[in-house]
């Protein structure tokens, strides 16, 4: 697009994108506030990221509509490295854990130039699941103390957790009426969270739920200083603390425990979760774009880590990519990094005029909202998601939790990573499919026909996810791509749910892309992302669980009134008598598709023996015709002339049709029959309608496309090219 347009689209863009950038900060103000408190650090370092990463990251980010600032999974690294640095001083261990984020900043700078942004992938994916429920839990075992009021709960996240019911009653039976009136306020800053998407009131919704809490914090303050005779009754130090003078109060990191075991520990932790967290953000977000964009991730991960940078050195957290401002962004119809700048803005502003009044907003009110953030990460719907994927996925869901919880967030993602690998060997009985071929090149990727094909062999799972990535993100999502998974033994979770984000993403480009090849596998679920173990040929599942594939070839039949048959034991006794299986072997038949005078099929068969043997999948058709018909071969000109001249055929040409036979290669012995049967109708028929490779034999006409199995949209037009082709003949 020229410049000149894409400049006035931005500014005619400018007014809805500003007022987009003014709702997101409505709640990146109190978020910010509150992830900053529930980190151990400052309320003014969690404004400080929002504000520095919305400035550049509008400025040199490769996103579109992402917003960036503090985000929810830090908060559990964050308050570990404060602790733990700080050795029970937690404003020098906040000083501390600013130079390590600082570190990590740069090092996501590097990552970035590296063009390591698809790291993301290598990670599975109910393992970052379950991390992300362990912070979750993490989150919500300190908050929901400070949410009713008690300041001075502290422990393990067991321990925390395990205080609850003490907290609770703690609230219930105090005498402290400054304690109980924080905890009402903020059991009720909770409610407003929980049933906030239940109100269907436009006008209501108008604001979003986090500043509801703070205006009526606010204005609960006021009630009590201007309207009430008793005194408002929260104590100063159950209140935000902001800095009197902000500009003016800026902390700088501590670099002095850099070489430092935990040191380095904090920052290879802060750096983990930031990437992770950033790299799921961006790839969410991207489906969300109503101009369905890409985002340029490496180019985002430099930008959000030179953001780090400057905010560590500024006293702020860590700046990463964040999912729910950013929806709130996509629904209120921000549509270019200005929403993202905007919104920095004005929270630059609201810190600079309203600075009294967000003293008045109790911690309470901030917690109750961290409190339903922790919650929603660690939702029992998301482990009743994960369970409905398979229960293989929730062993590994559930390990990564517990072991996060018990330990650390580094350790828990390890342990998710071994016990998925352990996992993957047991379904598979067996370790060396992975060990032989894990650093084996596994992806070919070609053009043909006008669509892009990609062929994956041996296995297809996280360890070796990003060769199968690089290839497909090198197609344009307004084509057709079709990725073959038919020689691979081993599909995992992680790549099917990728395969099912691909097929959104070319959706909304108006491309096509689709997933072939699994017909013959095994799933531990119906669940779409359920991972794939492909049977051994010997063994037909009699009702197993259909493929998209499968379901769309059913769609097929319906439509066009044929039958199928998904686990066919059909054995078809005319395919051998066919020249093209003179030398294969038939291993087995499946997807049967069929009507009273044409099947279409996949056939699984081999070639060579020994160390040259190879199994080939493809996909054909047969039809039943009913009369003799000669013996010969047809195919495009020059594919096979010289093996049939070698085996003693010639090239038949037709007189009258000089440009079929410059197009065709026709062949068979007996030559006149042949010249009979290829009637100028026949011969039209062959020439308006795409080049198949044809052979016939007394028992019908076998039609192969190409060497594979076929897409549904190839499946359909064989389909009409057999009826035609039948109708031809009759």
């Amino acid at each position: 697009m020229p410049k000149k347009n894409t400049f006035k689209i931005f500014l005619n863009d400018v007014p809805q994108n500003l007022f987009s950038g003014f709702v997101v900060s409505l709640i990146a103000l109190p978020l910010g506030l509150g992830l900053a408190l529930a980190s151990g650090a400052p309320p003014i370092s969690g404004i400080i990221a929002a504000i520095v990463g919305g400035i550049l990251v509008a400025i040199i980010g490769g996103s579109n509509v992402t917003i960036t600032g503090p985000g929810n999974g830090l908060v559990v690294v964050v308050l570990g490295a404060i602790t733990t640095l700080g050795e029970g001083d937690m404003h020098q261990g906040f000083l501390y854990t600013l130079a390590a984020i600082v570190i990590s900043g740069i090092i996501m700078i590097i990552l970035g130039f590296l063009r390591m942004g698809s790291l993301g992938d290598f990670f599975p994916a109910s393992a970052i699941q379950g991390m992300l429920a362990a912070i979750g839990i993490g989150i919500f075992a300190k908050q929901i103390h400070v949410m009713l009021g008690n300041l001075g709960a502290k422990g393990s996240i067991i321990e925390l957790i395990l205080n609850i019911p003490k907290g609770i009653h703690f609230f219930l039976t105090t005498d402290n009426f400054s304690v109980f009136f924080a905890g009402v306020v903020g059991v009720i800053s909770f409610l407003i969270m929980f049933f906030y998407g239940k109100i269907r009131n436009r006008y209501f919704q108008l604001i979003p739920a986090p500043m509801w809490i703070v205006m009526l914090s606010v204005g609960l303050y006021y009630y009590f200083d201007y309207f009430s005779e008793i005194p408002y009754p929260i104590e100063k130090s159950l209140l935000i603390a902001l800095p009197d003078d902000i500009l003016a109060n800026f902390a700088f990191p501590d670099f002095s425990k850099i070489f430092h075991l935990n040191f380095i520990n904090a920052v290879v932790a802060i750096t983990l979760i930031a990437s992770i967290e950033s790299l799921l953000s961006i790839k969410a977000v991207d489906k969300l774009d109503p101009l369905k964009r890409r985002s340029n991730v490496n180019k985002d991960i430099r930008a959000l880590g030179l953001a780090t940078v400057i905010s560590g050195l500024l006293g702020g957290l860590n700046v990463v990519a964040v999912i729910a401002r950013s929806s709130v962004n996509v629904n209120n119809k921000g549509t270019n990094r200005s929403a993202n700048f905007f919104h920095a803005a004005f929270l630059v502003a609201f810190i600079l005029l309203f600075a009294t009044e967000l003293r008045k907003i109790p911690l309470s009110a901030l917690a109750a909202i961290l409190v339903y953030t922790g919650y929603k990460l660690a939702s029992p719907e998301n482990i009743k998601k994960v369970l409905n994927i398979g229960s293989e996925q929730l062993i590994i869901f559930l390990t990564t939790l517990f072991v996060t919880i018990y330990t650390s967030l580094i350790t828990g993602i390890i342990v998710g990573i071994f016990i998925t690998f352990i996992i993957h060997i047991i379904i598979n009985k067996n370790i060396f499919l992975f060990i032989k071929n894990v650093l084996k090149p596994n992806v070919l990727m070609f053009k043909e026909d006008g669509k892009y094909y990609v062929s994956v062999k041996n296995f297809s799972s996280f360890l070796n996810y990003t060769k199968l990535k690089t290839k497909l993100d090198q197609i344009p999502e307004s084509e057709e791509a079709i990725v073959d998974f038919s020689l691979c033994d081993f599909v995992d979770h992680s790549v099917m749910e990728n395969m099912s984000n691909y097929a959104a993403s070319f959706h909304r480009k108006g491309g096509h892309f689709e997933v072939i090849g699994l017909d013959d596998s095994k799933s531990g679920s119906e669940h779409p992302f359920a991972l794939r173990k492909i049977l051994p040929k010997q063994i037909i599942p009699n009702n197993g669980v259909l493929t998209k594939r499968q379901k769309s070839i059913q769609h097929i039949s319906e439509e066009m009134h044929w039958k199928y048959y998904a686990f066919s034991a059909l054995e078809m006794e005319e395919l051998p008598t066919f020249g093209y299986f003179k030398t294969r072997n038939i291993d087995k038949v499946s997807n049967v598709l069929s009507n009273e005078d044409c099947t279409i099929f996949d056939v699984q068969f081999s070639e060579g023996a020994m160390f040259a043997k190879q199994v080939i999948k493809a996909t054909m058709l047969h039809i039943h015709t009913l009369e003799p018909v000669p013996n010969f071969t047809l195919d495009k000109e020059g594919i096979f002339e010289y093996i049939l001249d070698f085996a003693g055929y010639k090239d038949i040409d037709i007189a009258a049709h000089k440009d079929f036979s410059k197009r065709f290669y026709l062949a068979g012995k007996n030559e006149e029959k042949i010249r009979t049967f290829f009637t100028d109708e026949l011969i039209l028929f062959f020439e308006s309608n795409k080049q198949y490779h044809i052979s016939a034999s007394e028992n019908g006409i076998l039609i192969i496309g190409n060497e594979r199995l076929a897409s549904v949209k190839e499946i359909k037009a064989l389909a009409y090219f057999g009826m035609g082709l039948q109708k031809t003949i009759k």
